[in-house]
């Protein structure tokens, strides 16, 4: 199929999910890298606390307390 028709389905509502090669798909800008970080004690032992009481990982909790902040911080 070409674009212009692919657009033109998509834009009329139509299903177009059975010509996209979805296991190619990628998430622009949410791919994953690991990073290491050292963290002291104390702060290890508040950021479980604080997961506990959430219900979540230590690791959610980071990446729910950083992307927060960054929301913030950087502009649009």
């Amino acid at each position: 199929m070409k674009a212009n028709e692919f657009d033109q389905q998509f834009d009329n509502n139509k299903d177009v999910s059975a010509v996209l090669e979805l296991g190619k798909a990628k998430r622009v800008l949410l791919e994953q890298k690991r990073v290491n970080v050292d963290f002291p004690t104390w702060m290890i032992e508040s950021l479980d606390r604080e997961a506990r009481k959430l219900g979540v990982t230590r690791q959610s909790i980071i990446k729910i307390w950083l992307a927060e902040r960054l929301e913030r911080s950087v502009p649009c």
